[in-house]
């Protein structure tokens, strides 16, 4: 497996294999991966002759730094799981951030079509530049062919799918979906620094999404959000941020049901301080 940690190098090597038409397929993460990352490499495997994995803790999108510092860097673990699929056609490119940022570690400023200032950009301040910002850099570095992002992130995935739509980019931005653990809780790298009390208490998440969405056939978005509120108010362990009812193209909580548009609910708790995140389609 070819790891480069110089984008000038990767660059180089991606030219090369692109002389005989090879296809690129792009996985970027922050490490400390997990079968749901391993889900995206496979899929995107199956439609490109090449995957870069880019390895990197972006620091822009921290909104909080001691979550940057505690977040987990497990390179030499994650190159291990990552041969697990294939040792031949997996690129892993882990910059440090000077090869990233160069002098300056400063995100852009980006405007999404408004998408940008729901849900978590209303809880993280500059989240979704820090985001832009990074993936901005990383497309114009490995220049894929296609870029695959789970649907957990699913208004990371809508935004990044309107940064190439404005900044007209020529990569194919394709979402997958949520991998789950047997008990329902979502695929996260954060799941790993949470208490044994924490994470038996989590899969109480994704039991409330699913009955939220049943609730929601006969209920209105209030209604069901009240809800939402009152059960998590009974768990002593799961600390409810917000649970919101919106548009799934525009991301605007909804108001009023109508059959013509698609819904989707989103959540983000706090088990102890470790922050989750899940969502879930309710039509």
């Amino acid at each position: 497996m070819k790891i480069f940690h110089n984008k000038s190098e990767l660059s180089h090597h991606l030219s090369n294999l692109r002389v005989n038409k090879g296809s690129v397929g792009f996985v970027p993460t922050m490490g400390a991966l997990h079968n749901g990352h391993l889900s995206l490499v496979t899929k995107g495997l199956s439609e490109n002759d090449y995957i870069v994995v880019s390895i990197f803790v972006n620091p822009t999108q921290f909104d909080n730094p001691e979550d940057l510092v505690k977040y987990p860097r497990t390179l030499e673990a994650d190159v291990s799981l990552l041969k697990t699929v294939s040792d031949k056609t997996i690129i892993v490119y882990a910059p440090s951030v000077e090869d990233i940022y160069t002098d300056t570690v400063k995100s852009q400023s980006f405007r999404f079509d408004g998408l940008e200032h729901e849900m978590e950009g209303a809880f993280r301040d500059g989240h979704f530049n820090g985001v832009g910002t990074i993936v901005k850099r990383l497309f114009e570095i490995v220049k894929p062919n296609r870029a695959y992002f789970g649907e957990k992130d699913f208004q990371q995935l809508q935004i990044i799918k309107k940064l190439v739509e404005l900044h007209r980019m020529p990569v194919e931005v394709i979402g997958c979906p949520i991998h789950r653990a047997e008990d329902g809780l979502a695929m996260s790298s954060r799941n790993t620094r949470l208490t044994k009390h924490h994470r038996t208490a989590a899969p109480f998440i994704y039991k409330t999404l699913k009955a939220a969405k049943v609730k929601f056939g006969t209920k209105s978005a209030k209604n069901v959000t009240e809800w939402v509120e009152k059960q998590f108010k009974k768990q002593e362990l799961l600390k409810l941020e917000y649970f919101i009812i919106a548009d799934s193209k525009t991301l605007k909580p909804v108001k009023r049901k109508s059959t013509k548009k698609t819904y989707r609910a989103f959540i983000a708790v706090y088990a102890g301080d470790v922050r989750l995140i899940d969502n879930i389609a309710l039509n």
